[in-house]
This record gives C-alpha cells, sequence and structure tokens, in this order.
C-alpha cells in the first residue's frame, strides 16, 4: 500500500471521510465505508504530516491517531456503522423474514406434540380446530374482538390449511414459563422468559387497544397502512416538527423519565400522559391533568417518536414506523413475530428500559448532532415495515406456522364435538 498524507479529523477515514472503528489493542482498523484498512504502527500505512497538522513525528500520529484515548466518533455512530454493515435485507418470499421466528419457536418440541400436551393446555386458552377444511373452536371466547381479528386470517386460510389442533391464548400475557412444563400453547407476545407460540395478533385486523379515537380498537392494519402512508407524505423529514414526541397511559413508570424531561424541556419533547380505564386521579398521571388523545397520524408530524411496552408488546409500534419518523424503542424484552426483523441502530433507535431523564436528553442531542445518519435509520425503519408486514405477510405467516406446526403433531385429528363452527361473516 503506498503512502500518503493523512491531515483529518481522527477517527474519520482520510479517503472517504466514513467513521473508523475504534483500534483495538492489537491490529489495525478497516474503514467500515470504504474497507480501506490502516495500520495501528505505521507498517501496513505510513502517515506523513503535512503542513497544516499538528507538529509530531510519524511515529507519534500512527501511535496514537486511532488511539482508544484519541479516536473522537460517538459511541452510537460506531453501533450504527457495524449494524449498517452486519445488516443483511430480509425477502418477501414466502414471508421468509420471519421465518427464523417460527423456527426458534417450535424449535423447543424435539420429541413433537402429542394429544395429552394439547389436552393440557386446553384451560389456558381457547381450543382451535381445522377438520376438513373447516374451522371450529370452544364454545366461549373471553374476548370476541380478539377471537374474531383470529378468525379473519384463519378462515381466509382454510382452503390451504390441513386438519390441525391448537389453543390459542387470547390474554396480553404468555402462559408457558421457561422452567415450567412444556406445553404448545399460541400467544401474541411474549419475553425470552417463556416459550409460547407467536402468532399475529388479533388486531392486524380487529380488536386491540379501545381508547376514545378508536372505541372498537385499533384494528385494519391495512386500512391504517394506507392513512399513515398518506398522512407521512404530507409530513417529510425537513418539514417535521424537530421534537420527540409521546402519547399514552401511564401502564409502565418506565415511561415517567421521558415525561418529566418533556416538562423540564418542552422545546425537546412533547410527552403526556393520557386516561385509561382505571384512572383515577391526578396520581395516575404524574401529577398532572390527563392530556387529549391524538390520533396516528398526528405523530407523523413528529421527528422522533418513543414506543414504550404496555402490559405486554405494544400495538403502536408498527404505526409509527409507517410516519417515516425516527422511532426510538425502549426496552428489548417484550416481541411481537415481527420484531426480530427490526435491528437496533438499522431501523430504530433502542433505548434501555431504566434511562434517566439526563440521557434522554443526551441522546436526543445525539440525534440532533447526526441528523442525516438518523433520517437514514428513518428510512429504512419505514420501508421494512411497508414492504414486509403487509395483510399479506400476516396471512403467509399464519399459514406456514400451522403448516409447520401440524407436522410436529404425533396423533390424528378428531373433529371435537364440543366445539362450534366458525364461519364468515
Amino acid at each position: 500500500m503506498s503512502n500518503r498524507s493523512f491531515c483529518n479529523e481522527p477517527g474519520f477515514c482520510p479517503d472517504c471521510g466514513g467513521i473508523l472503528p475504534l483500534l483495538g489493542e492489537k491490529g489495525g482498523v478497516t474503514c467500515y465505508t470504504c474497507k480501506q484498512l490502516f495500520g495501528p504502527e505505521g507498517n501496513v500505512v505510513v502517515f506523513i504530516t503535512c503542513d497544516t497538522c499538528p507538529s509530531q513525528s510519524d511515529e507519534t500520529v500512527s501511535k496514537h491517531m486511532y488511539s482508544k484515548q484519541f479516536n473522537s466518533p460517538h459511541p452510537n455512530l460506531i453501533a450504527i456503522h457495524e449494524a449498517v454493515a452486519a445488516y443483511e435485507p430480509c425477502s418477501s418470499a414466502n414471508c421468509s423474514c420471519h421465518a427464523d421466528v417460527i423456527a426458534q419457536d417450535l424449535a423447543v418440541f424435539t420429541d413433537g406434540i402429542t394429544r395429552q400436551m394439547v389436552q393440557d393446555a386446553q384451560d389456558k386458552g381457547i381450543k382451535y380446530q381445522i377438520v376438513n377444511h373447516r374451522l371450529y373452536r370452544d364454545k366461549e371466547c373471553m374476548f370476541p374482538a380478539r377471537c374474531a381479528g383470529v378468525e379473519h386470517f384463519l378462515l381466509a386460510l382454510l382452503p390451504k390449511l390441513p386438519d390441525t389442533e391448537f389453543v390459542l391464548n387470547p390474554r396480553d400475557w404468555p402462559q408457558v414459563a421457561r422452567h415450567s412444563k412444556l406445553l404448545p400453547i399460541f400467544s401474541f407476545s411474549k419475553t425470552k422468559d417463556y416459550l409460547d407460540i407467536m402468532y399475529p395478533a388479533w388486531s392486524f385486523w380487529e380488536g386491540g387497544p379501545a381508547i376514545k379515537l378508536y372505541p372498537r380498537g385499533i384494528g385494519r392494519w391495512d386500512l391504517h397502512r394506507e392513512s399513515l402512508s398518506k398522512e407521512a407524505s404530507k409530513w417529510p423529514w425537513e418539514r417535521k416538527i424537530r421534537k420527540a414526541f409521546f402519547r399514552g397511559s401511564r401502564t409502565s413508570g418506565e415511561r415517567d423519565a421521558l415525561v418529566r424531561l418533556s416538562r423540564e424541556e418542552n422545546h425537546l419533547v412533547d410527552a403526556q400522559y393520557t386516561k385509561n380505564q382505571a384512572w383515577k386521579s391526578e396520581a395516575d398521571t404524574l401529577g398532572a391533568p390527563p392530556a387529549e388523545e391524538v390520533s396516528l397520524e398526528h405523530h407523523c408530524k413528529y421527528r422522533y417518536l418513543f414506543n414504550y411496552r404496555g402490559v405486554a408488546a405494544s400495538f403502536r409500534l408498527k404505526h409509527l414506523f409507517l410516519c417515516g419518523s425516527l422511532v426510538f424503542h425502549v426496552g428489548d424484552e417484550w416481541l411481537e413475530f415481527f420484531y426480530p426483523m427490526l435491528r437496533p441502530w438499522v431501523h430504530y433507535v433502542p433505548v434501555k428500559s431504566s434511562i434517566t431523564s439526563h440521557e434522554l436528553r443526551e441522546l436526543l442531542q445525539f440525534a440532533t448532532d447526526y441528523d442525516s445518519e438518523m433520517k437514514d435509520i428513518a428510512t429504512r425503519g419505514q420501508h421494512v415495515i411497508h414492504n414486509h408486514l403487509r395483510l399479506d405477510d400476516v396471512m403467509c405467516y399464519w399459514r406456514v406456522l400451522l403448516e409447520t406446526y401440524t407436522r410436529l403433531l404425533k396423533f390424528q385429528v378428531r373433529q371435537d364435538s364440543t366445539l362450534i363452527e366458525v364461519k364468515g361473516r
């Protein structure tokens, strides 16, 4: 490699201006962008000082220019470049963006699924059967809208589905703790401490959180995709209000730090608590009157959107991405089936659940300082949800999930006469 003069900001590539990783204890570094290799001791690349550089020997420059003490790039900027460099976009073919989730959820059933296992799971959910391309379930459903939201997809897929039998949990909370008896139960959300089999939530079609603006629940993901995409086009990145935004009830204390920061520095954040069904006094909204609810489309005006978990995974997350705003996703414990497709620093900014108001202020300052990188993350997040979380992808996930699950059954499905047939409305 030929010698060249080197006189640029420390930590940035002299060839392309891209960021360089921090120097390890030994070895050199490779530019994330142009892949140029730089040696730490001058034996691969010899750095020659120039007239405008500080007066120092070649040896001093080569020794310290990329040292951990001398290097200056923000750690978050390094995380972005590393994440983007390692990211491989997925394909929509046969819902392959989510295939690993199905494989991982079913991998624990190494010896298959017996009739007894399904029977033991029945008191934790609703029993469903598909027999001769007809759908059956328990007579009672504790959450009718949730059952209807699931059944929309099952009914549409009946001509393609094999005879099968499964137990679906319509509650928010998963049922199969990792160190408890292994049971095959479908749940919409879980953490790593549970072994439930994830399915697409009912709210892709019906149900979901019911608030004043959406009294029957959020529902109809296809319609929200249209309305949010339309609203996002009115608020391109350059027009968005350069402020963080959040509206929601106080279901978790994790949200308090952002709300407090909003009260201290409203020019940075607009975060307020709304009422929920459990609201009794201003103590439930952190000592302030509850704010009015806002539509999902209203969020698109803002450049930075915060997402927090609710009782389990948040139903709002997928909607926020479609605004083309930068999503700050707080916590990584709770999952829905599509979460693994989303990568931190590639599609969203990861935020620890225990973050303080001071740390939030610093994080928002970082976002302001590196606006171009933030816009790129927002764009990638919007595109991955728009392209790989369509209703067709949800339908595909259900089909592949049930086909793969059914191959694990160690018994022949026989129609249960105690179940009722579910027909389309």
